[in-house]
């Protein structure tokens, strides 16, 4: 069955359009490759840090982390004061994407798993995102991806149908559920494979 036409273009933000590595602030701070890897396993990693995303605050997170490891403590209240080193840059690519999409009038949005407290940080760093009408940051809302929610409070907040929307996210699980609430997809490898798919939509210029 051919898909609907592209109405509006949503974004995921973290690894589609910014870089993000909580090692690239780490390797600066921890010189062992031992110690650093062990500590990004087990005090400051992506699974410790989805709490963020869900709308904790830095300054709760890292005091219970640091109740926890009281001799990282200070690793650990690196991460709020200097968390903008964990997004080394622009993903390659794909702004120029959001130009041309931008250039011949496609709506776009975006939906993000974001702290309120980095979002605060990121947001005046990354002009790129002047372009998007409408952001949802899941710590506003208290809704994180893959949860059904927040693709419908999307739809709703976006003014189209999912069918009429092209979704692009990194994450397999967040594809999964956006299909699943029957939104038009593309899981994102690379700004090159993703121009190839906007180019058959139509949506930009080959």
């Amino acid at each position: 069955m051919q898909s609907a036409p592209v109405q509006a273009v949503v974004f995921d933000i973290g690894r589609v359009l910014v870089q993000w590595s909580i090692r690239a602030l780490y390797e600066k701070l921890i010189a062992d490759p031992a110690q650093l890897d062990w500590f990004l396993a087990h005090v400051v990693s992506e699974q410790w840090h989805s709490q963020h995303d869900a709308g904790i605050p830095f300054a709760e997170m890292i005091a219970a982390r640091s109740a926890e490891f009281p001799e990282q403590r200070a690793l650990i209240e690196a991460y709020a004061t200097r968390w903008l080193e964990t997004l080394p840059g622009p993903v390659a690519g794909t702004h120029a994407l959001v130009e041309q999409l931008a250039a011949r009038g496609v709506p776009l949005y975006a939906i993000t798993n974001f702290g309120a407290d980095s979002w605060a940080m990121f947001r005046p760093t990354f002009p790129i995102l002047d372009h998007f009408r409408v952001i949802v940051v899941s710590a506003h809302e208290r809704l994180t991806k893959p949860d059904p929610a927040i693709y419908a409070l999307a739809a709703e907040r976006f003014g189209y149908a999912p069918a009429e929307m092209l979704f692009i996210d990194d994450s397999a699980a967040n594809i999964a559920s956006a299909k699943a609430c029957g939104w038009q997809t593309h899981h994102f490898a690379d700004a090159e494979t993703l121009a190839g798919e906007l180019q058959a939509r139509g949506l930009i210029e080959g």
